[in-house]
């Protein structure tokens, strides 16, 4: 795996190049130490994944992930940052990041990074926990484009406020087995891995249809 490292803390970047390398299999293939070098060293480097720091000099992490994700939506970007800030969040979701985690989080890289490399999504649980009152402030969400029925947009909106299985089967009426078909038919037609995924599709959904 080919990691670029971002982050206007020199010792920082230092320290993430020896734990990630340590590894064997990982390889730090530059650092950078604020936005606009991360927009240099990408279209450079070409690395695996991006993991950069959100609040730098010059540019921010998130300005340079527009730029980079612009002329590279297949970019995986993980954002590593001492900030669990809405408006970070909100951004690095809407803008396409693969993932958002917490600096105090240590033991979380490695494995954040081989999640995202896999294909995956990864927000940490301070993050998820925070998108169904993040979510509440979309407002009205249409899914009608992604061939979802009523029922099923009824069962995403519940997910996506954090009920579980058994919490919502109590609300809609139904048996915990019939609401598992319905999330399995959900994540099948949406092509995602799990409630976390979609909890997070409701959210960057009802975004783009409000711009």
């Amino acid at each position: 795996m080919r990691v670029l490292v971002v982050d206007d803390d020199r010792l920082v970047c230092a320290s993430l190049k020896t734990i990630l390398e340590a590894e064997g299999d990982i390889e730090v293939v530059d650092m950078g130490y604020d936005g606009s070098e991360a927009v240099v060293l990408y279209s450079q480097k070409q690395p695996d994944i991006l993991l950069m720091d959100i609040r730098m000099e010059k540019m921010t992490g998130l300005q340079a992930g527009e730029q980079i994700l612009r002329a590279d939506p297949q970019a995986k970007i993980l954002y590593l940052t001492t900030f669990l800030d809405d408006e970070y969040i909100v951004r690095a979701i809407g803008l396409g990041a693969k993932g958002y985690i917490l600096k105090q989080k240590f033991e979380s890289i490695v494995p954040a990074l081989r999640a995202v490399q896999m294909g995956q999504n990864v927000f940490g649980d301070e993050i998820v926990t925070k998108l169904p009152e993040l979510m509440a402030q979309g407002g009205q969400k249409e899914f009608s484009q992604y061939g979802l029925s009523a029922r099923e947009e009824e069962l995403t909106a519940l997910v996506a406020k954090g009920l579980s299985n058994r919490e919502i089967a109590a609300r809609l009426y139904l048996s915990e087995g019939t609401v598992r078909n319905y999330l399995s038919a959900i994540l099948d037609k949406l092509q995602l891995r799990d409630r976390t995924q979609l909890a997070i599709f409701y959210y960057e959904s009802g975004r783009t249809l409000r711009r």
